[in-house]
């Protein structure tokens, strides 16, 4: 498996493993929470910021994300989803098992797209993957978007996801207090990162966002 070689070039010993998703039904091939328990070395370390293997957890606004489709299948049920930022599929994955006529995943590193196919088939869902979000057509119902605004850096995107899609919901942990006219608050939704990297308890707090285009 790529995704389980390109692990091992990072840290020697790490496996995936598949785990279950509390509160779903959903698995996912994460990494093993054993090979958490030391600390990496100065070297790990590097090659780790460097290359990080985002897409082997699975991020509380991910989780989050995925029990509220689950929750509230409207919002995707025969509808045309794009995952932006898919890392390890969670939202996609979730989409389609709520009743999506149609789901891709989009991400720009291709290991991501190999974790989001292995995902898909472990979950028994059909996904189209895409490594370019604005090579896509404006054809979509509803972009996901989970644990992308990380860095401030990345609040431009907020314009750019209804370029592609009627209506957008972002759920995020890291950057909540962004003002935006397009994007009102949904509420808060709690969940905690897989394999729990122990974060403090403000990222296990997931702002959920939702906006429409405008009409012309």
């Amino acid at each position: 498996m790529p995704l389980q070689q390109a692990l091992s070039a990072l840290i020697g010993e790490a496996r995936l493993a598949v785990s279950a998703l509390p509160g779903t039904d959903l698995q996912l091939w994460l990494l093993d929470e054993q090979n958490m328990d030391r600390a990496f070395s100065s070297e790990e370390t590097q090659r780790i910021l460097a290359e990080p293997p985002y897409w082997s957890f699975c991020w509380a606004s991910g989780l989050a994300l995925a029990r509220y489709l689950a929750a509230q299948p409207h919002w995707v049920q025969g509808k045309r989803v794009l995952d932006f930022g898919a890392g390890s599929g969670v939202a996609g994955i979730a989409a389609a098992r709520a009743g999506a006529a149609e789901v891709v995943v989009c991400d720009l590193d291709p290991l991501a797209l190999h974790a989001c196919r292995a995902n898909a088939e472990l979950n028994e869902v059909k996904l189209g993957y895409s490594a370019d979000f604005f090579r896509e057509a404006d054809r979509f119902d509803l972009i996901l978007v989970a644990d992308v605004l990380y860095d401030r850096a990345n609040l431009p995107l907020l314009d750019q996801f209804l370029s592609r899609g009627r209506q957008a919901l972002v759920a995020d942990s890291r950057v909540r207090d962004f003002s935006h006219p397009l994007y009102r608050p949904l509420g808060t939704l709690h969940a905690v990162t897989l394999p729990d990297l122990a974060e403090p308890h403000e990222f296990r707090c997931v702002s959920l966002y939702h906006a429409a285009r405008q009409p012309l």
